[in-house]
């Protein structure tokens, strides 16, 4: 199912309100045009994301609507809020970088190094008379450690996985309409499951690991139940809120 757009969301509860466009306009002192487009997702007549969001505003208070819900509905829909990027970001001094020094052979230490290797073929040549150097002592192989045969060998210890082995439970919720509501159901990743109208009279169950996250347009409108426990209506008429539920035992909010 297609998810439901601001425009439509503003349109149905201002027609459950019982206001025209021409009495919402007054209200708000939002020119009717204007809302009429809106409420068709135009929103190039605001002049901009600024000015969107304060008459999306404008309108959700009018309506009895959680205008901070709706203003986050306007920003997932439209693309989100751009991110500022800072000047010092953009522009950065460049850092100076230091060069070596060139610097000619060091004649001082390679005299030295030569000077000491005839120090030593002299001393070699006076004490052994062969001029060659002396080979370090190779001891017999009588003198290495022997195995005892037939010793076992203890493979070496396993390592454990760093990774958890452990699945992530489930969180199960059902929702009720006793009026028709907007319904917008997502995962703990952002995954969509439904968004949509429950009808008044119709359930719906979802299904997900962790965590379960819903947007509901008219608390009042709907009741909820968690893992098998009842927590009744989370809010009041045509109040919009935002619910999370993991899979401890849920608490009425």
């Amino acid at each position: 199912m297609n998810e439901e757009s601001i425009g439509s969301v503003l349109s149905a509860a201002r027609r459950e309100a019982g206001l025209t466009v021409g009495q919402l306009s007054a209200t708000t002192r939002i020119r009717e045009a204007l809302v009429y487009a809106i409420e068709r997702d135009d929103f190039s007549l605001c002049g901009g994301g600024f000015y969107a969001r304060g008459h999306v505003k404008n309108l959700a208070k009018a309506l009895g609507l959680d205008p901070a819900a709706m203003v986050q509905l306007y920003d997932d829909q439209q693309g989100g809020v751009p991110i500022p990027v800072q000047a010092s970001t953009v522009f950065q001094t460049a850092r100076r970088v230091k060069l070596r020094e060139r610097r000619g052979p060091n004649w001082t230490m390679a005299l030295g190094v030569a000077l000491a290797l005839v120090v030593v073929f002299g001393v070699v040549r006076v004490m052994g008379g062969s001029g060659e150097l002396p080979t370090a002592e190779i001891r017999p192989a009588s003198s290495v450690p022997s195995v005892p045969p037939n010793t076992p060998i203890s493979d070496p210890p396993r390592r454990t996985s760093a990774k958890s082995t452990v699945k992530p439970e489930f969180v199960t919720v059902k929702v009720k309409a006793k009026r028709s509501s907007y319904i917008n159901v997502r995962d703990a990743k952002g995954r969509r499951l439904f968004s949509g109208t429950l009808s008044a009279g119709k359930s719906n169950t979802w299904k997900a690991p962790s965590q379960v996250k819903l947007l509901i347009g008219d608390a009042g409108a709907v009741s909820l139940q968690v893992n098998g426990k009842n927590l009744g209506t989370p809010g009041d008429r045509g109040e919009m809120v935002r619910r999370s539920f993991g899979p401890s035992a849920p608490r009425p909010r």
